[in-house]
């Protein structure tokens, strides 16, 4: 679905978020598939997928993994317009591979950090290099700010301080069920300390915790683990009135 120019900014009128909250199928294929036409048949303003919602940490066929990012790329870009997509993919650059988190926007790419806090528990750092923190900033589309943590990154309060400010933190993730609590707690937490919009997609594959939430600035949380696609109007002017209701120095 191709939508008209967006008129929205953060400090007026709404805005349409979805967050996703699927299960990895059989193939690359299949995933980027289903990606594709979740993007066609939505009509939010920003989509947000879970890490590696592609591929999965598919360590046994990394060179495969990181050589399917160019192809879905293609393909994402060309259907990408006034929509902004964020997701990420495995890629390779000379000898090292990265956990690269792109948004798309108008057939580009406007921004892309790769994931620097590696998750050791599941390996992450014998196979993928960490990416650099700088990268790890605001940035803006149409006068609303974002900025993303990976996953794992979610944890470590030195990266909420590089995020501090923007308007919509966005954190694709593939977190374990066992540690689902945690993932709502410190989300929520961030949304609150931050006075934000904060998106969480995860994955609901078996041994994910799935959790994928979009929580305003108050705390208020809108979730449901029934749902592949959690869609929500939200009024981004909120950020502005509750930093003005409470002020935080």
């Amino acid at each position: 679905m191709v939508k008209e120019t967006s008129k929205y900014t953060s400090q007026n009128g709404d805005f349409v978020v979805a967050t996703l909250q699927n299960k990895t199928l059989s193939t690359y294929d299949e995933n980027l598939n289903y990606l594709l036409n979740t993007i066609k048949n939505s009509k939010a303003d920003l989509i947000l997928a879970p890490e590696l919602c592609l591929t999965n940490f598919d360590y046994e066929n990394f060179e495969e993994a990181a050589a399917f990012y160019e192809i879905a790329l293609v393909k994402l870009l060309a259907l990408i317009d006034t929509q902004i997509l964020v997701l990420t993919m495995t890629v390779k650059e000379g000898n090292n591979f990265f956990n690269r988190a792109c948004v798309l926007h108008k057939h580009k790419v406007v921004h892309e950090q790769d994931k620097h806090k590696l998750f050791k528990l599941g390996n992450e750092e014998k196979y993928f290099r960490a990416g650099d923190k700088s990268k790890i900033r605001k940035f803006e589309i149409n006068g609303v700010s974002y900025a993303i943590l990976i996953c794992f990154e979610l944890r470590f309060k030195e990266l909420w301080q590089r995020v501090e400010g923007v308007d919509i933190v966005l954190i694709p993730a593939r977190w374990g069920k066992s540690r689902q609590t945690h993932l709502e707690t410190l989300s929520c937490a961030l949304a609150i300390m931050n006075q934000c919009f904060v998106v969480v997609s995860n994955s609901a594959d078996d041994d994910m915790a799935k959790a994928s939430a979009i929580i305003s600035p108050w705390g208020e949380v809108y979730a449901d683990d029934t749902l592949e696609v959690i869609e929500k109007n939200i009024e981004l002017k909120d950020v502005k009135r509750i930093r003005r209701m409470i002020t935080i120095d």
